[in-house]
């Protein structure tokens, strides 16, 4: 029985390598990206990244976030480790080539017409992935959602959004399932988000009490938007504000996304201070 050769077993060798190195490489993505999320979820942490970008009223309530926050999770990961696969095999198919001793330039120039038409279709195929990224980062809208699409030509499309894929989202409508590119959602209107409902208690001073009302209390806290370190907070709607029996105010504002630790108290530190100096 003739030795198998040597490049053969190099070969499998170079394969079976790739492929045990993707799969761990997902495990790994996985807890690293779970990670960076969970002490992003921890109110007043600098990194923001996997906070949810606006209120999703009863989808929120219901779990705090944490079922969006898996799915992103989920999803980040996912694609990271599809781009770890993509540089791993194409750095063994040149290696490949090299332990068989295959010219890889002359190898693709006589199949030009087949590297031009994967060229092609791999940049828009390279739009779809870095859209999706950014869906998941920007939290644009994520499974549940319920979402209002246009597409060229096309009436807008309203439909629930059932996976955020690598390259395409299905949307489920009344009538099908509907597969879009990603690169193709660029004007979307969530329905499912809604502005995030905060109550601010702000305390008033004895011998102030009597020229502060509540219309004075919400200017206050309405000046505050755009100030140093408030400069992401933005208010959206009007200002209700209410005096409670202990001669505090509560002044419920709408803010585009949840408030962090640190930005609530620096709100309700400098609307206090303002109005000691009414």
């Amino acid at each position: 029985m003739s030795a198998v050769p040597v490049s053969v077993v190099v070969v499998a060798a170079l394969v079976v390598g790739a492929v045990i190195l993707t799969r761990l490489s997902g495990v790994v993505l996985r807890r690293v990206v779970r990670r960076v999320a969970e002490r992003s979820a921890v109110a007043g942490s600098v990194t923001r990244w996997w906070r949810a970008g606006t209120s999703r009223g009863v989808l929120d309530v219901v779990d705090g976030g944490e079922r969006r926050r898996r799915q992103r999770v989920d999803s980040a990961s996912r694609m990271l480790n599809h781009v770890v696969a993509i540089v791993v095999w194409i750095g063994v198919t040149i290696a490949v080539f090299h332990v068989l001793d295959v010219d890889a330039a002359f190898f693709l120039s006589s199949a030009g017409f087949i590297g031009a038409g994967v060229a092609i279709g791999g940049q828009h195929k390279v739009n779809d992935y870095l859209t999706g990224l950014s869906v998941l980062f920007e939290d644009r809208y994520g499974v549940g959602d319920t979402i209002v699409v246009e597409l060229s030509g096309r009436d807008p499309i309203q439909g629930v959004v059932e996976h955020v894929g690598l390259f395409t989202t299905r949307l489920r409508d009344q009538e099908s399932t509907l597969h879009v590119p990603n690169a193709g959602l660029v004007l979307v209107r969530n329905l499912s988000q809604s502005a995030h409902i905060e109550t601010l208690r702000l305390h008033v001073p004895e011998e102030s009490d009597a020229g502060v009302d509540e219309h004075t209390a919400a200017d206050a806290v309405r000046r505050m938007a755009g100030q140093e370190h408030l400069t992401d907070v933005i208010f959206v709607g009007d200002i209700a504000a209410a005096r409670r029996g202990d001669g505090d105010i509560d002044v419920a504002v709408r803010t585009a996304r949840p408030l962090a630790t640190r930005e609530r108290e620096t709100l309700v530190r400098r609307a206090e201070r303002s109005l000691r100096a009414h």
